[in-house]
């Protein structure tokens, strides 16, 4: 072969290459890169098996732990009797496993609230039957015999019972939008507490409690509506209109809650006697194993005392059994989803200043503390038939990893998973099988299934391989797991990600992207990492010749109580400060040009972005703060108020915020907002970009008409990301 042919395939080969490194924004944007997952997994009741929606979503199959294999097809939309469903939205099965509660035309409402339409399957003669007739349902729940379904309709309870032809009654007739709500969260309950449904059945179905909010006293919010498009709202075409709802913001009222019983055979409601500060929460009500034992979790309005207490829903007498405090704020994991089987429970607890696990008697006797160490747990997934084995995640060893542990009641501990990065479980019922999802920086999910005993790999059912073989033709960087040490002698981890054809004799620009809320973490050894998983839209610009790194400075998760708190009732100051530090640790690289760096981030990391510009040094070139807060009295009550107390209390410390120090902001900044924000008001950016005017400050500015915290619908991502480039390339590439 002569030499023209030979230099002409390698001038093809090199046009291949650069070709081949190329990754469009709307392949990032469309899915296109994508994971495939394990959809629907729900643990069946004989330890052996699950159920899960195959992947067109037309079926729910029961699959063995053992093999992954299908042992039954418990629904198949091709051949149900009644209504004609195409595809599964959502579902859930009976206590008894004999019905499915199929959920179809889902309508969202806010982060965690909807509507649906739902369906219930019997699976033995597959006929299709609608749950009510009279409108849509929220957050339907079965009893623990299987025989009832209560749901909310209209801030309402209502019950439906199957073996009486699914005859429907109404429990409650005084709910009503924007003032009374039962056995469903409020909009700041549903947000900051995490939760959707505020109701459950006793252990003999016999007994139906909730929670009931009287949201009267909280002031309303109201954001415009217009005609808009993807959905268009075609009865705003002339005139707008408007969105009202109740939103407690830092130091106003929230609601009045109460819990109530109801007795499904005599038809008599009760109201509990729960201990409860005026201005106190309860962010969680679960029924334990006894058919008496309600157990109710009540908070102090500055959340720093947490009162679990046992209740009759008969006398409605309450009795406290556990007290847990502290000098700053009691988070979520001690009382979320606490499992109160074997008479026991475990209790998620940063007493020794990291998150370790208590198991109490169901009395609230400690027996003892199971886990310690210079580490969090993570999750507390359950325990063996026994109650003597306790199976839960950690990051034991790194702060950037998580894997599987087990834990047996003398606290003798066995590491299950093995694969360094970060693991995930779904454990059988009895805990003998567990579904383990794991995925490295570089290693998208891999799904197996595995015993718990030994950890022993029974299956693979998912492995990513097609997506793994696609990625292979981008030419992607290699990203890598680093950190810096702040002048301060703080060590902060991060990953930067260089292009494909680094050069360390040139300089590059750096786009630093970060969050650094209170107890979050976005740097980990997990491919989900980046603002869209798999570090997709980084990969993207850094082929355009950015460089981006993500660090977490103080205040984030995975580290201690202490480095979470230390950011306690003066949010903004010590991350920003760290940013600051990182960026200027980083600018003293020789490959990253000190003059081109940008920092963006979204809703707390918005937030973090400005006042990372105006912390005083000029660091930074330019900024992208999306969805900001730019004052915290205009943010809810139960998030502000358990890290910074209340504006009355702590006026200095909400000062520290971008309203009150623009005028240090220094850098080119591009501010970015919907203007139906149900969560950060458009508000916050709207008074801040008045502020810069005022004061003769230049900034670039995009609203997005109709569009809440997520800013979507239609081409509006691309729209976003465009801008988002567009303003970066202009600022740090010509």
């Amino acid at each position: 072969m002569n030499r023209r042919i030979l230099a002409v395939m390698a001038f093809w080969l090199a046009v291949a290459a650069v070709f081949a490194q190329q990754l469009s924004l709307s392949d990032v944007l469309s899915g296109k890169y994508s994971p495939q997952s394990v959809s629907g997994v729900r643990p069946m009741a004989d330890g052996e098996s699950y159920s899960c929606l195959s992947p067109d979503g037309s079926r729910i199959e029961r699959r063995s732990f053992r093999t992954g294999e299908v042992v039954e097809t418990l629904f198949n939309a091709s051949e149900a009797r009644g209504a004609a469903l195409q595809r599964v939205g959502g579902y859930t099965l009976s206590p008894d496993e004999k019905n499915i509660l199929i959920e179809t035309n889902r309508q969202q409402i806010y982060r965690r609230s909807y509507t649906a339409t739902h369906y219930i399957y019997n699976i033995k003669n597959k006929t299709l039957t609608p749950l009510s007739q009279g409108g849509p349902q929220e957050c339907p729940k079965f009893s623990p015999d299987g025989n009832q379904i209560a749901f909310v309709r209209d801030n309402n309870l209502f019950l439906v019972k199957l073996l009486f032809n699914n005859a429907e009654s109404q429990i409650t007739k005084d709910g009503e939008r924007n003032r009374i709500i039962n056995g469903k969260p409020d909009w700041v309950y549903e947000e900051e507490f995490s939760f959707n449904r505020a109701f459950d059945f006793s252990a003999d179905s016999e007994m139906l409690a909730w929670i009931r909010f009287d949201e009267s006293a909280v002031k309303t919010y109201t954001f415009p509506w217009f005609q808009g498009s993807f959905p268009a709202k075609a009865e705003y075409q002339l005139y707008p209109g408007t969105y009202e709802y109740k939103y407690p913001k830092a130091g106003e009222a929230n609601s009045k809650v109460s819990v109530l019983t109801y007795d499904i055979k005599s038809r008599v409601t009760r109201t509990m006697q729960v201990p409860l500060d005026a201005d106190g929460y309860i962010p969680r009500i679960q029924f334990a194993g006894d058919k008496d034992k309600l157990m109710v979790f009540t908070l102090n309005r500055h959340q720093n005392r947490l009162n679990l207490y046992d209740v009759n829903p008969r006398s409605t007498t309450a009795q406290l059994i556990l007290r847990e405090e502290d000098k700053r704020y009691v988070d979520e994991p001690a009382y979320a989803n606490i499992d109160f089987s074997h008479d026991q429970f475990i209790l998620l607890s940063e007493r020794d200043g990291h998150q370790h696990m208590y198991l109490y008697t169901i009395g609230g006797q400690l027996i003892r503390q199971l886990t310690t160490g210079e580490y969090e747990v993570t999750h507390y997934y359950g325990t063996d038939l026994t109650g003597k084995n306790f199976y839960y995640a950690s990051n034991e060893g790194s702060p950037l990893e998580q894997y599987i542990y087990k834990v047996d009641s003398n606290g003798k501990k066995t590491r299950l998973s093995t694969e360094a990065g970060w693991h995930e479980a779904i454990f059988s019922k009895g805990c003998q099988y567990y579904l383990d999802t794991y995925s490295n920086l570089t290693t998208p999910p891999v799904y197996t299934l595995r015993t718990s005993s030994s950890s022993k790999t029974l299956a693979t059912l998912e492995d990513n391989a097609q997506l793994k073989s696609q990625l292979s033709q981008l030419q992607l960087s290699t990203p890598e797991l680093i950190s810096v040490n702040t002048s301060d002698g703080i060590q902060l981890n991060g990953w930067i990600l260089k292009p494909k054809d680094f050069d360390s004799n040139k300089k590059y620009p750096l786009l630093m992207y970060q969050y650094g809320g209170p107890g979050y973490q976005m740097v980990f050894n997990s491919y989900d990492n980046g603002f869209m998983g798999g570090l997709m839209w980084e990969q993207h610009l850094v082929q355009k010749g950015y460089i981006v790194a993500c660090f977490d400075g103080r205040g984030t998760g995975g580290r201690g109580s202490e480095f979470k708190r230390c950011t306690y009732m003066k949010l903004g100051g010590l991350e920003s400060h760290d940013q600051v530090e990182t960026a200027l640790q980083l600018a003293q690289f020789p490959y990253i040009d000190k003059d081109r760096i940008a920092i963006w981030g979204w809703s707390f990391g918005g937030f973090n972005t400005l006042m990372s510009m105006s912390e005083g040094r000029p660091v930074f070139n330019c900024g992208v703060a999306v969805a900001p807060v730019t004052d915290w009295r205009f943010y809810d009550t139960v998030y502000t108020e358990r890290f910074m107390r209340t504006p009355q209390e702590n006026p200095t410390g909400y000062d520290c915020s971008p309203l009150h120090r623009y005028q240090n902001l220094h850098g080119d900044l591009l501010l970015i907002h919907g203007m139906a924000d149900d969560n950060v008001h458009f508000q916050n950016s709207a008074e801040l970009a008045e502020a810069l005017v005022q004061s003769n400050y230049q900034f670039d500015m995009q609203f997005y008409t109709n569009r809440n915290h997520g800013i979507y619908g239609g081409t509006t991502r691309y729209h976003l990301f465009t801008r988002i480039e567009k303003f970066l390339d202009a600022h740090l590439l010509q």
